[in-house]
């Protein structure tokens, strides 16, 4: 797809849109009951946990689902620093995206050995089955079907249990990954990882090199789900084995499909839409399940490409900075 170069005002109303989002969204506790906050908190978890999903999956083209490995991985080592080690929470979610990155580091040693589509999703898919093998069975460490509890915290003299405070914390760091992988995106690296996508022998031939390209992207996806997993861990208070299983690969695979593929705003709309519309279809008992899959396939439907594509036809000036031509 051509695009032009954006004038100096289109770029400063790109950023002021960027910016203008969390800014909004710092007076959402005010205006919110305990429960929705609970569901916006987990809205900014699921933002995050789509975003490395499609930087795999989209941005590279590697059909790799290890997204829910790094994500149990993360959520593991946040609960196991702070509940044996005594490391401040806070401290955890970069400890938890290291370890995140950890694991994209071998995720990735099967695409760097060439296995490609179909034979890399089953081997990334057993990865994940793996890691929650791990969870049950090494219990001195985990806790197995106990799960890992979260200690109490304060920050400022106030609870970590506090749904407001957690928000504002999830916010700043889901904003930070953002941002800091749109730069990354939209830097000589990003414009190296969509050649990987759309011809990997060809982007080799130029002297790029790929092997690097791979290792990175998976790296960071694992660094960034990571640090989700630590926010999940004390968005829960106590981290099970059972929410790192195929039903949260399923789920979080769905938010980038309808997101769009390869968008950093894809993975945002998608992430939202699909956590919150299972508490509205709560409305309908007995039918949740079908008017859910309804509504995801019409928009799969509908729009191919995705949120995303339909918000960048409507307007170009603000969404163009966030989007990523899918494969």
């Amino acid at each position: 797809m051509s695009q032009t170069m954006p004038t100096a005002t289109q770029r400063r109303l790109r950023t002021y849109a960027f910016w203008a989002v969390p800014v909004l969204l710092l007076l959402l506790p005010l205006a919110t009951n305990p429960y929705t906050q609970f569901i916006a908190n987990g809205m900014l978890i699921s933002v995050l946990v789509t975003l490395g999903f499609t930087l795999t999956i989209g941005n590279l083209g590697q059909l790799a689902f290890a997204n829910t490995a790094f994500f149990g991985i993360g959520a593991y080592a946040s609960a196991i620093l702070a509940a044996k080690l005594g490391v401040p929470w806070l401290l955890t979610i970069p400890l938890a995206g290291a370890f995140g990155a950890l694991g994209g580091f071998l995720a990735s040693a099967a695409a760097l050995r060439g296995i490609r589509t179909y034979y890399l999703a089953i081997i990334t898919l057993a990865f994940g089955e793996l890691m929650r093998w791990a969870y049950l069975h090494a219990k001195p460490v985990t806790g197995g079907t106990d799960g890992m509890p979260m200690p109490r915290e304060a920050l400022f003299g106030i609870s970590l249990g506090d749904d407001s405070l957690k928000f504002y914390i999830f916010l700043g760091v889901t904003v930070l990954l953002v941002k800091a992988t749109l730069n990354l995106m939209r830097s000589r690296f990003g414009r190296a990882v969509m050649a990987v996508r759309e011809n990997e022998i060809a982007t080799a031939s130029l002297a790029i090199p790929t092997a690097r390209v791979i290792l990175v992207t998976f790296m960071w996806s694992g660094f960034v789900v990571g640090c989700a997993g630590a926010l999940f861990a004390r968005h829960v208070g106590h981290v099970f084995p059972e929410s790192f299983g195929m039903l949260h690969l399923i789920a979080s695979f769905a938010m980038v499909l309808v997101g769009g593929l390869g968008s950093v705003l894809g993975a945002v709309l998608g992430a939202v839409l699909l956590t919150a519309l299972p508490e509205y279809l709560r409305a309908f008992p007995g039918m949740e399940e079908l008017f859910f899959g309804l509504i995801v396939a019409g928009v799969l439907v509908a729009m191919p490409m995705g949120l995303a594509s339909l918000l960048r036809r409507l307007s170009p000036v603000f969404v163009e900075r966030f989007y990523r031509e899918a494969p």
